[in-house]
């Protein structure tokens, strides 16, 4: 795992935000305009669901959090201004999740987020 050159995303920071307990650590690593795309059996690639700022992304981490299940970051690649990394999730009924993601970093934060997830059904 590394830092992108010349800014402050660090891949052990987003290890403690994805693995804490509030998205409180993980929104602190978006910008203010930050976007985030999710595509996953429910929102298709031509149709996915489109967060835009701090503000929506905030309400998505606190629903997410407010659930009783686990995060793990599973791998993290930084190469410049881009990044990439796997998160396993699971309920405490054992449903279990797993996403994808590819970041656009800005100044060392997340300016943009492409999510691609799928479920246990």
């Amino acid at each position: 795992m590394g830092t992108a050159t010349g800014s402050s995303f660090d891949s052990d920071t987003l290890r403690r935000a994805i693995e804490g307990n509030t998205g409180n650590t993980l929104l602190s690593l978006y910008t203010d305009d930050a976007e985030i795309r999710i595509v996953d059996h429910n929102n298709q690639p031509s149709s996915p669901t489109v967060l835009h700022g701090r503000g929506q992304i905030a309400e998505l981490l606190d629903d997410v959090y407010s659930r009783d299940m686990t995060h793990r970051l599973e791998r993290c690649v930084v190469e410049g201004e881009h990044a990439a990394y796997s998160e396993a999730c699971e309920y405490a009924d054992g449903t279990r999740v797993l996403a994808e993601s590819m970041l656009t970093l800005r100044d060392g934060k997340i300016a943009d987020q492409l999510i691609i997830q799928a479920w246990d059904e």
